[in-house]
Parts: C-alpha cells; sequence; structure tokens
C-alpha cells in the first residue's frame, strides 16, 4: 500500500469506526463519513491513503491537492514549536517540520512545498526546500526546448522555476512582463545551460521561433485595433513594452519580416496593416 498516494482497495470488513479496505496485504479503515452509499463487500475504490494520528493507514475519498512526490502550492492554517500546518485538501493537514522550512511560514501565506515521506518515521511531510528534491545534472533538456514551469520563489537575480517538475531554473526579472506569484504555471522556454550546470530560462521562445510567435501575436493585435497600432520605428522601448510585452529587439524584427511579407506598412510611430483600409 503506498501511502500519500491513491490505491485500489477492496472492501473486506466493517469495524465500529468505519469499513476497513486491502490490497490484499495491508488494510486501512476508510471512516464511515467517507463511506459512498451504496458500498458492498468485495467492491474496489481508488482511495487516497495517509497515516492517521497513531500512524496507522487511512484511507479518504477525499481528494488532496497533491499527493507524495509531486508539487502544491498550499495555505498555511497553523503552527506549533515543530513546525506549520498546511491545508492540503483532506481532513488532515500537511505538516511542514522547521528543518524543511527555507524560510519560516506564516499563517495565512501560500507557499510551493514538496511533498514527500519522511525518512525517519514514514510520515508524510512537506519542505519549502525545493533544491533538496531537483535533479542536478544530466538534464533531458536542451537549450531552445518548450517546457513546463511551475514558479517557485524570488531571488535576487528573478525567479526560480521548476521545470518539467524535474529541475531548477531561473527567469531574471528584466526579461518578466508580467505578474507571478509561487505555484504559477507556465509554458517555458530553455534559453541556455550554463558551463556550471545552472539553467536560465524565458517565457518567451528563443531565437527565430520567438519571431514566428510574435508574428501572430502582432497581427492578431493590429486585426484587434482595425490595422493599425501606434508603434513603429522610434517608439522608445518601454512604450513597446507597455504595449505589447516584448522587447524592442524582438518588435523590430518581427515588424521587418512582415514588412518584407508585404503585411504591413511602418512609420515613426506607426505600423499598418497593408489591407486596413479596406477593413480586412
Amino acid at each position: 500500500m503506498e501511502i500519500g498516494k491513491y490505491n485500489e482497495l477492496k472492501f473486506i470488513k466493517k469495524s465500529g469506526n468505519g469499513l476497513y479496505f486491502s490490497d490484499g496485504k495491508d488494510e486501512a479503515l476508510l471512516p464511515y463519513i467517507d463511506v459512498p452509499a451504496g458500498i458492498q463487500e468485495n467492491d474496489v475504490l481508488n482511495l487516497f491513503v495517509f497515516l492517521d494520528n497513531e500512524d496507522k493507514p487511512r484511507a479518504t475519498t477525499q481528494k488532496p491537492f497533491a499527493c507524495v512526490d509531486e508539487f502544491a502550492t498550499l495555505t498555511v492554517v497553523s503552527e506549533n514549536d515543530r513546525g506549520s500546518y498546511l491545508d492540503w485538501g483532506i481532513s488532515k493537514d500537511l505538516f511542514v517540520p522547521l528543518r524543511e522550512q527555507k524560510t519560516p511560514m506564516e499563517i495565512g501565506e501560500q507557499y510551493l512545498v514538496y511533498i514527500s515521506l519522511d525518512r525517519v518515521n514514514g510520515r508524510i511531510i512537506g519542505s519549502t526546500k525545493l533544491v533538496n528534491f531537483i535533479e542536478i545534472s544530466d538534464y533531458d533538456v536542451k537549450q531552445g526546448d518548450e517546457v513546463e514551469l511551475i514558479i517557485a520563489d524570488r531571488s535576487d537575480l528573478g525567479y526560480n522555476a521548476i521545470i518539467n517538475k524535474k529541475y531548477m531554473g531561473l527567469i531574471y526579472y528584466n526579461e518578466v512582463f508580467e505578474s507571478l506569484q509561487p505555484g504559477d504555471v507556465r509554458k517555458g522556454f530553455i534559453k541556455q545551460i550554463r558551463d556550471d550546470d545552472k539553467i536560465d530560462l524565458s517565457l518567451q521562445a528563443i531565437g527565430y521561433k520567438q519571431i514566428l510567435d510574435f508574428k501572430d501575436t502582432l497581427l492578431a493585435e493590429l486585426k484587434k485595433n482595425k490595422g493599425v497600432l501606434s508603434l513603429g520605428d522610434k517608439s522608445t522601448p518601454d512604450e513597446i513594452m507597455d504595449q505589447l510585452k516584448v522587447s524592442k529587439k524582438v518588435f523590430k524584427k518581427t515588424i521587418g519580416a512582415l514588412y518584407k511579407e508585404r503585411l504591413i506598412d511602418i512609420a515613426d510611430n506607426e505600423i499598418k496593416m497593408v489591407n486596413a483600409e479596406h477593413g480586412d
């Protein structure tokens, strides 16, 4: 029976506190409050299993926000002198010991945690020391790859992010054009893997693919504004960033490509679709 995960379990017997389910070897109690209507002996249910306060397997039909070996953004609901307790969607809160807190947790705040089994006692615990649960070399990603990112926390240089739930990388502040919070999931790209095995990330596509992606965005923006945008060759980087959330370098390369395709005309402070006057 896997603690902290879902298990296919068979109903084998009743007790005063609930029904016992088994995987053929171990047993877990499902309290009556969680028992589905119409359950019959030998019925099989997919149940989440955790340890109760006496370290005995307990089953539930409640759905946790995440299982063991997964990341989740959870809210602190209480604390004591040993650690903090986070709401993770079931009747028993997730415990994060003081030793597993990167910085002291505060009640009411949300944190990205990794859920694991304590190596000492086998209990389910959370940790904000995420670097202990990622791989730091032998990456199966390369420069330019599209990846899934989970925003972890902020550093002096930018935002740390979990890559494909396996690695850690950094998005520099000067390349972030939106509000990011711990636990946010974003599409991202591998900008480079440095000689020291650190990974630099980008929320925008890399190289020519970035231009191709932004061409579609810019054309859609032009159509939304009746074929005209008040940005052009002489627009400042700040003006372009405020309106389109890209660098001036990407903007100029993109409008240059669109001009060569005879799709737009370019002025100092305006771009206009060639067929804009026809309302297309």
